[in-house]
Order: structure tokens, then sequence, then C-alpha cells
């Protein structure tokens, strides 16, 4: 399992906005390039970029996007605002590593599997659950979709990974969502990518002991910006698991 930090970009300044509400958006840095240079020197192993202005107002930031990736040398995955085939080879020339589709898994599903014919390694879908039901839009609307039949549905399509969001949870400090990412590593067989809610590095731990359950990935966010977890504990815990 590894730690993926996340840079939120919302007019090119790196935010984190708590439960995905652009009026509780706290601003971090100004510059992503430099906040991506300082994770990869620190050991960060990939890179989890989201272009908030594109999943919330449908203004993409390519820009932005193009030079976060070119300031590193390790992967970088972008989502945010992906709803077309053109998005995603946009982002893919750009040299992303991974192109997540959200909202686009629900509205165009045909969008996603005709990504995943093309680039079956690089294209993961973001299932943002509020309650066990998906949020889409940047998490400002609320659907009546299941998390867990869209996961079973996705893998159906030949999708190998998905990252899964507690969106009460995210951005709140108040620990992931263990049981629901267990119920999700139950039905399914994917590569999971749990994300909202760490605050410490007991969460990591606690995540590690999903591994059996496909999750291999954590993405951390505020936890990283506040000081709360560094890439370097974040290391140390989970090498625990190997030990």
């Amino acid at each position: 399992m590894i730690v993926v930090p996340a840079i939120d970009i919302r007019k090119g300044r790196v935010v984190r906005l708590t439960q995905g509400r652009a009026e509780n958006e706290t601003v971090y840095e100004t510059d992503p390039t430099e906040v991506a240079r300082r994770w990869e020197a620190e050991g960060g192993e990939r890179i989890h970029l989201v272009d908030l202005d594109a999943a919330i107002d449908a203004m993409a930031q390519p820009e932005v996007v193009s030079a976060v990736i070119a300031a590193v040398k390790i992967p970088v995955e972008v989502g945010g605002g992906i709803r077309s085939l053109e998005d995603a080879r946009r982002y893919r020339d750009l040299g992303a590593d991974r192109v997540i589709f959200g909202t686009a898994a629900i509205s165009r599903p045909e969008v996603v599997q005709a990504a995943v014919s093309r680039w079956p390694k690089a294209v993961a879908v973001a299932i943002d659950a509020r309650d066990g039901r998906v949020a889409v839009a940047g998490w400002n609307e609320q659907t009546g979709v299941d998390a867990l039949e869209l996961a079973a549905t996705v893998e159906g399509w030949g999708v190998l990974r998905v990252q899964f969001t507690d969106v009460r949870r995210d951005g709140t400090l108040s620990g992931p969502n263990i049981e629901a990412l267990r119920a999700l590593g139950r039905r399914t067989s994917l590569r999971i990518t749990a994300a909202g809610g760490v605050s410490e590095c007991a969460d990591l731990a606690a995540l590690r002991g999903l591994e059996p359950f496909g999750v291999d990935e954590v993405i951390v966010g505020k936890a990283l910006y506040e000081g709360r977890v560094t890439l370097a504990a974040a290391r140390a815990t989970l090498a625990q698991g190997n030990a």
C-alpha cells in the first residue's frame, strides 16, 4: 500500500474543501508545481491531482495540470471534470499516468467504456459516496445510485481500479470509512484507492488491514498539509505490515 498526496487546484492555488463544499475552502499554497516537487522530494510515489475548477464550474485548468505533470518524475493521476474521451486524451497527451472519471460513469458510461478500451491500465473511476449513494458534479448533486452497484457495473466494463471517497468524511479528519471500503472489496475484485478522512498514521494502519480486500493506495490531503501526517511516517507505518 502506498500513500498518494492530493493536490487539489482551484484558481491556480492549492486548496482543500471540507466535504467537497466550495464555500468551505482552505488555501494552503499558491504554486501547485512547488507542492508537487515537495511531495516528490519527501518520497511520494504518485500524485493525485484534481482540477476543482473543471469539476465544479466546468472551467478546466489544463495549463496548471500540465505544469504539475512536467514538474515531477513520479506518476501523476488527474481527475476533476473529465466528461469526454477528448478530455481524457488531452490529459494523457500531457503525460497523465492515470485519468479518473467520476460523473461520466453515470451520465456518459459509453465514454468511460471507450476510454477503458484505449487505456485499460490508465483509467480509474471515482466513486464518491454520501450515505452509500453516489454524488456527482463536484459532489454537488446526489444520485440514487448505490455505490457498490456502480463499482460492480464499472468492473464489468473492464475498469481495474476505483477510487472510493466517503464525501461526509473528506476534509474532516474524522477517519476513513473502513466498513464501506471492506464492503466494496468484498463485492468486487477491483483495486481500490481509499480517500477521505485520514487524520493520523493510526488511520493508515487501519487501512493497511484492508489490503486483502484490494485496498492498495490511500489518498491523503488535509492531514499532510496540516502536518498531522508526514510521508516518512506514513511509509514507516505501512511498512510495518510487510515486516
